[in-house]
């Protein structure tokens, strides 16, 4: 059985405040295998967005290890875990922050000539990636003049754009229309299948959540399996 993409290994992370300390994340596991797509169902405050920072590599836990295509990352340079988050990890948040002055096909430009493409094999990635999202007729367009569903799909595009690993996502349907979500997540889990990532998609969606290979949340700290159909509220 192939190693998994991802690995989550006893991570604990508190926050410190004055007078007190608050433990978000207790001895948390995952693993998430390539083309997975896992679902993260936990109330607000439970502490998804902190494991997915750990996930992706943007916090340090206090504990634990995450590993990433079977190498560790706990001991790596502040330059090195960028790099890593820069080549094998793709970020699609609930708010889109796409660059306003840029246009649809720039903004999904930008990452791949920072990880060093010419602008020439950044942008016919570029096109190739916006007509797969079937967004080659908006690549000209800036992001005012999308609708939220599109602005989205080029977000999407750009965490996808220097071909990454892993692809952590934290509510990128909850700001859309419920059919705009279904579209938006239809052309998120054909991208996944395709390519071969792993993703880890964190949502309060539960007919979004049904639709993805298993379901997991957050309890005390540690990450357990949930099924919906459970009594308990998400």
């Amino acid at each position: 059985m192939p190693a998994p993409v991802l690995r989550l290994e006893r991570v604990s992370r508190s926050y410190h405040e004055v007078g007190r300390s608050l433990q978000v994340l207790r001895g948390a596991d995952l693993e998430l295998a390539a083309g997975e797509m896992v679902a993260l169902v936990a109330p607000s405050g439970a502490g998804k967005s902190t494991l997915l920072h750990a996930a992706g590599l943007l916090e340090r836990p206090d504990a634990g290890e995450v590993w990433l295509a079977g190498r560790p990352c706990g001991s790596l340079s502040d330059r090195a875990r960028t790099a890593r988050r820069r080549n094998d990890i793709g970020y699609v948040y609930q708010f889109h922050h796409l660059l306003p002055e840029f246009s649809a096909l720039e903004n999904v430009m930008i990452p791949q000539m920072i990880a060093g493409l010419s602008r020439h094999q950044a942008a016919k990635r570029s096109r190739q990636l916006l007509e797969y999202m079937r967004m080659a007729d908006r690549g000209s367009h800036r992001p005012a003049e999308l609708s939220g569903g599109e602005q989205q799909r080029v977000a999407i595009a750009r965490a996808v754009a220097n071909a990454p690993l892993v692809l952590l996502a934290d509510e990128p349907t909850g700001n859309l229309d419920p059919d705009t979500s279904s579209y938006v997540f239809d052309a998120l889990q054909a991208l996944v299948r395709q390519s071969g990532l792993a993703a880890l998609f964190a949502t309060h969606n539960h007919a979004l959540a049904r639709r993805m290979d298993r379901i997991v949340t957050l309890n005390e700290g540690r990450l357990v399996p949930f099924a919906l159909t459970d009594s308990r509220r998400a």
